[in-house]
């Protein structure tokens, strides 16, 4: 089965040489521009490796969080612990959760406690546009986090008014109700979302409570618009079997995290000026025995501030981009203290085209001051190659750079040792790829390779020992990927096919531990594959099919279906997770749930 997945980047190319030009009238992305850097680019311009999940993608997956929606997206490892991704983490090519940066709307929603809660404010999908995968380094655009990749949440735009009510439910006695409502004023546009999700769990205390609002508005869009964005979002849920404590099956945690933004855009001839402040704020309450909080309890606060001020400038020489930021991290805590960090750094880069735009060349660097550690200078260059209107060749090298958080500097527990000592993390990426776009095909395939020093794991050298944090001399990781959407209609309706394989080989040197928690066990092999089915107007079929192979040698395929009806102001959905009740785990040691189900109503008011 190996080998063939060896074939997958060999069949896209050939769908790509073989595309016919009749092309078909679909929604591409050809169009969608990429604002989450200072220099704004069309999709197919953009000289690096960057998936895009629209918001009719996950509509018709029929997946309820984001989360379970970049399951389907090639070098993405999304581990989850629980449905509805009730607790999941981010990795990307092979990285760590703390290697991956999320965005929201461009607002860096990082939090320095650790990066386990970075999808704490991932929003309710009903309320996305698109979201943006950008892999591999970033720091020279995002700054330190975006160790391997970062990924851009994409809110939706009021087009009018409408006010949507959707319930589910299903196994586990699984239940989600929401209402999503959008207003279309002179002077302003809003959209309100609020939504509850719970269940009993799929196994004994693994129970949960979501709650999430969301204000997306937007002030004086006539003149010098002003937009404010607020999320929060409360999580409460059994964690049998997190954190390494096997052994204690009545754990459970309390989650808050809110974020206010403001920002806006002026536009003044060559210039476009985009200055932004926000406030993010999380909150982390864990017990070790859920009914009796004596016996172990964590309570911890975070709290970022954050300005930032950039900008971009047309000239004949080209597109510059610059800016300048801001931030101040706040700890409060009962296990790793009260602590600040604040971070500046300034960034720049230029867009050079050549040979009538044939060529593209843009150099980057970003440099930032660190309260508590050494300052750092983040140089990349991204290259593309524009072959046709429809195909592009690309490389980008750089570097990147992730300052230890506070769980790896002090958090200290029965399985956990910290380490003050910790030195920070240091990469030097490269990668080359090419992307074929049209209304029939996207497809790209890219390889690389990232060489990592003083990586932070968790490492213990027998099953029984505590994990400690270390930096683990250095690693290497290559790989490559590939992905492929092909569109065509059936009785003049839109039909859909993706493809998706990635590749990784970590090697890791002068490591002498048995036992790796985090970075080691990536995903050597992961195909992905959805078939978008409308058989007539209003009827929607989608089947999907995820194999994953582990370097620590677990392998599991599994299969999910979505149908969804739609009649006037009703639809009806229905989808099914992991049918054939495949075994099999995406964390530490807590098993994913069998197959279950969710059905749904949705009705749009007018």
């Amino acid at each position: 089965m190996k080998k063939i997945f060896y074939l997958v980047p060999l069949l896209m190319c050939a769908l790509t040489m073989n595309a016919q030009e009749n092309e078909l009238k679909t929604d591409s992305l050809k169009e969608v521009v990429i604002t989450s850097s200072r220099i704004d680019l069309p999709f197919k311009e953009n000289s690096r490796t960057i998936q895009i999940v629209t918001a009719e993608d996950i509509k018709k997956l029929g997946v309820t969080n984001v989360a379970d929606a970049l399951q389907q997206i090639a070098g993405v490892d999304v581990r989850r612990q629980g449905v509805n991704g009730m607790q999941s983490d981010l990795y990307i090519r092979g990285g760590s959760f703390d290697q991956t940066l999320l965005l929201i709307d461009g607002i860096k929603v990082d939090d320095a406690q650790t990066g386990h809660h970075t999808m704490n404010l991932a929003l309710p999908i009903e309320v996305i546009k698109r979201i943006e995968v950008i892999k591999g380094p970033a720091a020279r655009i995002f700054g330190q986090n975006a160790f391997t990749g970062a990924i851009n949440i994409v809110t939706k735009d009021v087009e009018g008014n409408s006010l949507i009510a959707k319930v589910q439910g299903g196994s586990f006695d699984q239940f989600l109700a929401e209402v999503t409502g959008t207003v279309n004023l002179e002077e302003s546009s809003h959209i309100v979302h609020f939504s509850k999700n719970f269940s009993d769990g799929y196994r004994y205390n693994t129970d949960f409570d979501n709650t999430n609002y969301v204000l997306k508005s937007q002030f004086n869009k006539n003149k010098l618009p002003v937009e404010l964005l607020t999320s929060y979002s409360e999580r409460k849920f059994g964690a049998n079997g997190f954190y390494g404590f096997t052994n204690y099956i009545d754990q459970y945690e309390e989650t808050q995290a809110s974020l206010v933004g403001l920002s806006t855009v002026i536009k003044s001839g060559n210039f476009t000026w985009k200055p932004r402040i926000y406030w993010r704020r999380n909150q982390d309450l864990y017990l070790l025995v859920r009914n009796t909080p004596l016996t172990y309890r964590n309570l911890h606060i975070t709290n970022k501030v954050a300005a930032e001020f950039n900008g971009s400038y047309q000239s004949t020489l080209g597109t510059t981009g610059f800016g300048v930021e801001f931030s101040k991290y706040y700890i409060s805590s009962n296990r790793l203290g009260d602590n600040q960090r604040e971070i500046a750094s300034l960034f720049l880069e230029h867009r050079f085209q050549f040979f009538n735009n044939i060529l593209d060349v843009t150099p980057g660097i970003s440099a930032s001051y660190f309260s508590d550690f050494d300052n750092q200078f983040f140089p990349g260059l991204d290259v593309g190659v524009k072959i046709s209107d429809k195909f592009r060749a690309y490389g980008n090298i750089g570097t990147s750079y992730r300052v230890p958080t506070y769980t790896n500097l002090y958090y200290t527990s029965p399985v956990t040792i910290s380490n003050p000592d910790l030195n920070t993390e240091e990469a030097f990426s490269q990668e080359v790829g090419f992307k074929y776009i049209s209304d029939k095909f996207n497809i790209s395939i890219a390889t690389f390779n990232r060489d990592a020093d003083n990586l932070i794991d968790y490492v213990r050298e027998n099953a029984t020992d505590a994990w400690q944090a270390q930096n683990i001399q250095s690693v290497n990781t290559k790989g490559y990927e590939a992905e492929a959407d092909y569109f065509f209609t059936i009785n003049n309706l839109p039909q859909k096919i993706q493809l998706g394989y990635s590749y990784l080989d970590n090697d890791v040197k002068a490591s002498e531990a048995n036992f790796s928690q985090y970075s080691i066990n990536s995903m050597k092999h992961q195909f992905t594959s959805s078939i978008q089915f409308n058989f007539f107007k209003g009827l929607n079929t989608t089947f999907a099919y995820r194999y994953v192979e582990r370097t620590a040698g677990m392998s599991y395929n599994v299969y999910d279906a979505n149908v969804s009806y739609r009649i006037k102001a009703f639809e009806l959905s229905m989808f099914a997770n992991n049918i054939f009740n495949a075994e099999y785990i995406e964390s530490g040691m807590i098993p994913m749930p069998k197959g279950n189900m969710m059905f749904g109503i949705k009705y749009l008011f007018k």
